[in-house]
């Protein structure tokens, strides 16, 4: 099919796009300054990576979570949600206080994952400090093993409530 053919047909069916999803329920008492667009910091407090191959899809082109406000950054001092994965290892357990601490507020810290709300399998590990509320304060879990790019994006659509 040649390009022209292509342009004509788009320019007389028009674009065709799925709606997008109604707004989830927002988070109760969430600071009126984290909605609408935030900035978010991954953090791998020892996962077997399973969760971070969801995350990387959720801000991928398919799931583009992207478009409802969220957005990764490199330094938590640019963020204002921490997404934490993984158990909390004894090795990382001193370098997330510090990321959290390091993170301005008002902030959210997110655990992802099994692991991360329950140590999952992990949970009997001689490297294991514990879980993430047990070593920092988490306002929203996401649960599965790993969750599905579309819990992830889900979670973080009711953080910034679009």
């Amino acid at each position: 099919m040649s390009v022209f053919r292509v342009l004509r047909l788009i320019r007389r069916v028009g674009r065709i796009a799925e709606s997008a999803p109604a707004a989830p329920d927002p988070l109760p008492d969430l600071p009126r300054e984290l909605t609408g667009s935030v900035q978010v910091r991954h953090v791998d407090a020892g996962s077997c990576n399973g969760c971070e191959i969801e995350i990387g899809a959720a801000f991928g082109p398919v799931y583009d979570v992207e478009r409802y406000g969220a957005r990764l950054v490199a330094s938590p001092r640019h963020a204002d949600v921490v997404l934490v994965t993984g158990v909390v290892t004894h090795n990382m357990r001193e370098p997330l206080l510090r990321t959290v601490e390091a993170t301005p507020r008002p902030r959210l810290v997110v655990a992802v994952g099994d692991c991360a709300s329950n140590c999952g399998m992990f949970s009997a590990g001689y490297g294991v400090a514990g879980a993430v509320h047990e070593v920092v304060d988490v306002d929203l879990e996401v649960p599965g093993c790993p969750p599905g790019p579309e819990a992830v994006v889900e979670a973080l659509r009711r953080v910034t409530g679009r």
